[in-house]
């Protein structure tokens, strides 16, 4: 999700999207990008900066299996918005789309001790209570040295806001729940973690043990 910004980093980033992103930017993934646009919940998808970062993310790595903790949804809207692009960039093949609640979903493969770090590479942009239960599952999934990436982490910059700031009791829990993810993160010994203030902040997992 893309965050609030001041007139000055806004210039900043027109400047590394026009001039960095744009340019290699594949046909489909901009039709794509300008459909999404037009949807009312337009501000869900990710900033094209962040795409790009996870485009490169994968292809450092390496990842042949990958996971996204939104291509598993409650709701196949948003997936069919997407499938005729899915086609034209001939990758439907890759993409195993699965309905409903995320946590059964990995629970479900979990159960097939086949999946125990399999996975090359998981993104995270789903229900944001469940965050630090997505974690504990994916460590399981994703093989050592796999990278697991957060997104949303930094909340429009609301986690860095004193407790007594003037927020919605929805932004107040989510913040909350972003604050105690970015703290049990850092401490957990199983990863190497690296923060970035991309587009609503970024958190990049990578498994060590």
């Amino acid at each position: 999700m893309a965050a609030a910004r001041s007139e000055t980093s806004k210039t900043i980033l027109n400047y590394v999207i026009d001039t960095s992103v744009l340019p290699r930017e594949l046909d489909c993934k901009r039709d794509l990008r300008l459909v999404t646009d037009k949807h009312e919940r337009f501000f869900m998808q990710s900033s094209p900066d962040e795409a790009r970062l996870l485009q490169m993310l994968i292809k450092l790595t390496g990842a042949r299996r990958t996971l996204e903790v939104i291509a598993v949804d409650v709701s196949r809207e948003y997936y069919d918005i997407g499938r005729p692009f899915i086609e034209r960039a001939s990758v439907a093949g890759k993409v195993d789309f699965c309905e409903g609640p995320a946590l059964e979903h990995l629970d479900a493969l979990l159960a097939d001790e086949g999946n125990h770090g399999a996975f090359d590479f998981a993104f995270v942009d789903g229900n944001k209570p469940n965050y630090m239960r997505y974690h504990e599952q994916l460590l399981r999934l994703v093989r050592v040295s796999g990278v697991i990436v957060y997104d949303d982490k930094l909340w429009v910059g609301m986690v860095a806001l004193p407790p007594d700031a003037p927020l919605s009791d929805f932004d107040r829990r989510t913040s909350a729940v972003m604050r105690d993810l970015n703290t049990m993160l850092v401490a957990d010994e199983r990863v190497d973690v690296c923060q970035l203030t991309i587009a609503d902040g970024v958190t990049i997992c990578r498994r060590l043990v």
